[in-house]
């Protein structure tokens, strides 16, 4: 027998999960690590080493800090905005609107657990949602470079 929720029980559940947070690993094209370090910290580590391989750091945002500001309690979360001209910009060359995607981010988080995470997007990811499919060779390679520049963010002391 086929039952129907009333449109008001469904509405609710909807809204429940759209209020329900996403576990590390949830988030499509969302590449999580875990840190030791503060989120402030693996961004002061992650700056270096981009800065170490000549990739320019083009805003630093403390999102706890403004939240702060008005009022709402946020723990330590931190975004990275950097970039690497040489290699986003054939991003742009077949499909400018990975634009809105770059330059790249990287975020830094205490989550309810009291652990810090580290996420940036995949840019296979980015380059999936523009419909950029003629350069795998600059994807991988970015895949790659951020992979060594994260890990370097959350290597241990």
């Amino acid at each position: 027998m086929k039952r129907n929720l009333p449109a008001t029980t469904l509405l609710s559940v909807l809204l429940a999960l759209a209020a329900t947070p996403a576990a590390a690993g949830d988030v499509p094209g969302l590449i999580i690590k875990t840190s030791p370090h503060s989120p402030a910290e693996t961004l002061d580590r992650l700056e270096h080493a981009l800065e170490a391989n000549d990739i320019g750091i083009a805003l630093r945002w403390d999102h706890a800090a403004k939240a702060e500001g008005v009022d709402i309690p946020l723990r330590d979360t931190e975004l990275l905005l950097f970039g690497n001209p040489a290699a986003g910009s054939h991003f742009f060359t077949s499909a400018q609107s990975a634009g809105i995607d770059l330059p790249m981010k990287a975020l830094a988080w205490e989550d309810a657990d009291g652990r810090v995470r580290l996420g940036y997007n995949d840019p296979g990811h980015i380059a999936e949602r523009h419909g950029i499919d003629d350069r795998d060779k600059v994807i991988g390679n970015m895949q790659r470079a951020l992979d060594n520049l994260t890990d370097a963010a959350i290597a241990p002391d």
